[in-house]
């Protein structure tokens, strides 16, 4: 298994060895000592997964109040998965990251608390899992525009299907005061 850490410090790209023989292959999708060697501490609380037709966009999600880690992987098809620093007062505040997550190169990504995250759908349909370190708390959801020039993700769609509430997220700039703030600890 290796971690591969990405241009965002704390985002990290996990490859899993895969086992394969004639009957198929085994995979280790999760091992708490060995995700904690790769910086990946967890704990995590709740599991979440979800289908999404082919050029679907969710997000851009992150919560202010409890914030969430997240362990995300694909169990059918492939994403563009995306991670943005928001936290306020980072180094590498607004600055993004992404990375190709499928069921066929079994890679997962982890997105630290205070990134906000989202994905694309590249292929006909889209199974994702993902772990989180924190309770879901709707209270404390921020959305940001997946599109907001600021940011400048470079998504593999340009007309994307979006949720009601995906679509009238407002730009990062307008959510300043509700992000979390960063601690070099």
């Amino acid at each position: 298994m290796r971690f591969v850490p990405t241009a965002l410090p704390g985002v990290v790209l996990i490859e899993p060895d895969v086992h394969r023989d004639g009957r198929g292959y085994f995979v280790e999708t999760y091992h708490a000592a060995k995700y904690r060697a790769g910086g990946i501490d967890g704990p995590f609380v709740q599991d979440n997964m979800t289908q999404s037709a082919g050029g679907t966009v969710r997000g851009l999600h992150l919560q202010s109040q409890h914030p969430q880690g997240k362990l995300i992987r694909v169990i059918e098809g492939e994403i563009c998965d995306v991670a943005v620093d928001v936290r306020r007062g980072s180094p590498t505040f607004g600055r993004w990251v992404g990375v190709t997550l499928s069921a066929d190169n079994f890679a997962q990504c982890y997105v630290p608390p205070g990134f906000a995250h989202g994905f694309c759908v590249v292929s006909p349909l889209a199974l994702v899992e993902y772990k989180c370190t924190d309770l879901y708390d709707p209270t404390s959801e921020v959305g940001i525009a997946w599109n907001d020039p600021a940011l400048g993700i470079r998504w593999p769609i340009a007309d994307p299907i979006l949720s009601d509430r995906d679509r009238r997220n407002p730009l990062l700039a307008e959510v300043t005061d509700r992000l979390p703030r960063y601690t070099n600890l």
